[in-house]
């Protein structure tokens, strides 16, 4: 796949943990990247510029973009609030990207969704045309989460085919990293021996992707953007549970994971790749390896 260069590319939501690193490595290759975020704090600027990112500050809840600049090429759109208020939910999510592409009038646009836009449906591997609903809701914090990123998916296709703005919507699985990922959570609750979450219909599946693979699926992902707008799911190749990966944990440092089966938590999303693999991108870190890459990255001092 040809990658991308020599373009001027926005990227939303920089200071998360799936955007950063598409920004670096964006920079790297010879792009010219705006990384946009709220910058509450200062700081959070200095590893992006230190890396070549160009960081400026925009809020899409409020519409704020002065500091965007003119002539941007891509637009890829990792912003996201999660909040309990369902009116800020949608200006953040929804309408802030609407009123960007209106604003930016890009070549390209990625918006990145959520698997968890899917409503519930077992251990069933789900199509991009499958129903939609409600599955965060349980999960603690997240009681807006999924409905407005089904108002974000609406807004983001009606304004890409009214403005003939070639858009993907890509439906992200659980990304996780050398340093962050919803496993380091896991694993803090089983150093302190609090029993984690799983659903009660087990076993918690998902297929989880890697920042590396995510970094490279980008080009792969922008192949499939078109008027109207695509929808992909996106994850890794290999199917794991939050039960196998807390106890692949648990092999590598020796703690024993405790789990607590509930329905107060999201329940197995497995996404269907085949319209991602009709890119031909494959992901290639498993999530095995994931695994001892985050812990000798993270915590070396828990290995055994």
């Amino acid at each position: 796949m040809e990658q991308i260069t020599n373009k001027r590319v926005l990227v939303t939501g920089v200071t998360g943990w799936v955007a950063g690193p598409v920004a670096t490595a964006l920079a790297a290759n010879g792009n010219t990247v705006f990384g946009a975020a709220r910058f509450r704090d200062a700081t959070q600027r200095e590893p992006l510029e230190a890396q070549g990112v160009n960081t400026i500050s925009i809020d899409l809840q409020k519409a704020r973009f002065d500091e965007v600049p003119n002539d941007i090429d891509v637009i890829l759109n990792f912003a996201v609030a999660k909040v309990n208020d369902f009116e800020v939910a949608f200006a953040a999510n929804a309408e802030g990207p609407a009123a960007l592409m209106e604003l930016c009038r890009p070549e390209m646009f990625l918006h990145c969704s959520s698997t968890a836009v899917y409503a519930p449906d077992d251990h069933n591997p789900r199509l991009e045309t499958d129903a939609l609903g409600d599955s965060h809701r349980p999960m603690p914090g997240m009681p807006t989460y999924s409905i407005s990123k089904i108002a974000a998916e609406v807004l983001v296709k009606y304004t890409a085919k009214r403005l003939g703005i070639p858009a993907v919507i890509a439906r992200l699985n659980v990304p996780y990293g050398d340093a962050y990922g919803w496993m380091t959570f896991h694993l803090m609750m089983m150093e302190r021996g609090i029993p984690v979450p799983v659903h009660v219909n087990q076993p918690t599946s998902y297929t989880p992707i890697h920042s590396d693979d995510i970094v490279r699926s980008i080009p792969y992902l922008l192949s499939l953007a078109s008027v109207p707008t695509t929808i992909v799911n996106w994850g890794g190749e290999e199917v794991a549970g939050i039960e196998d990966w807390c106890n692949e944990l648990g092999r590598l440092t020796g703690i024993t994971p405790q789990f607590a089966p509930t329905e107060s938590t999201i329940a197995a999303i497995i996404p269907d790749l085949t319209k991602l693999h009709s890119t031909g991108f494959r992901s290639q870190v498993g999530w095995r390896e994931g695994m001892l890459r985050q812990l000798t990255v993270s915590r070396p001092d828990l290995l055994k």
